[in-house]
C-alpha cells in the first residue's frame, strides 16, 4: 500500500449544518436583491407635469365627530396651497396635531409639487396618512382628464 493515502472523516452533522448555512446565505442575498432592486414597472406622479383644473377643491375628513374639510386650491399646473376649514376650538384641543401636521405636509407639497417622498415624524404618521389621503382625494377631484 502507499503511505500517501490519506482517510478524511466527515461527521454527517458537520454537513448538514454546512448546507444549511450555505442555504440561508443564498437565501439573504436573494432576498436583499429582490427588496433593493428598483421596480421599472411603477411610474411615478412627478415625471409628467400635472394638470389641474383651477380652483378650489375640498375632500372631507371625519376628526371624531366632527367633520372638516380639507381645502387644495390649485391653478392649471401648481398645487398653491393647502388649508382645512372650519377648525374650530374643539377639533384643535381634541386634536392638537392636525394643524402643526397639515402645515408641515402643505408646505413639502407646495415646494414639490408632488404626494411621493414626503417626510413626517412616526409621532404623526396616522395624522399624515389621514391627512394625505383627503389632500389626494382632493387632487383627483381637480384633475384635468
Amino acid at each position: 500500500m502507499s503511505s500517501k493515502t490519506k482517510i478524511v472523516v466527515l461527521r454527517m452533522k458537520e454537513i448538514i449544518y454546512t448546507a444549511i448555512f450555505i442555504g440561508l446565505g443564498i437565501l439573504l442575498i436573494t432576498l436583499f436583491l429582490i427588496m433593493f432592486h428598483p421596480k421599472k414597472d411603477t411610474e411615478t406622479a412627478s415625471s409628467g407635469q400635472a394638470s389641474y383644473i383651477p380652483g378650489v377643491y375640498t375632500a372631507s375628513l371625519t376628526l371624531g365627530n366632527q367633520e372638516v374639510n380639507v381645502e387644495v386650491t390649485v391653478d392649471a399646473d401648481h398645487i398653491n396651497s393647502i388649508t382645512m376649514k372650519p377648525l374650530s376650538d374643539s377639533v384643535t384641543t381634541m386634536y392638537p396635531l392636525v394643524q402643526p401636521t397639515l402645515s408641515d405636509l402643505a408646505e413639502q407639497i407646495c415646494n414639490t409639487q408632488s404626494l411621493e417622498n414626503l417626510s413626517y415624524s412616526s409621532e404623526t404618521r396616522y395624522t399624515s396618512t389621514a391627512l394625505l389621503n383627503a389632500i389626494e382625494t382632493a387632487l383627483n377631484k381637480a384633475q384635468a382628464k
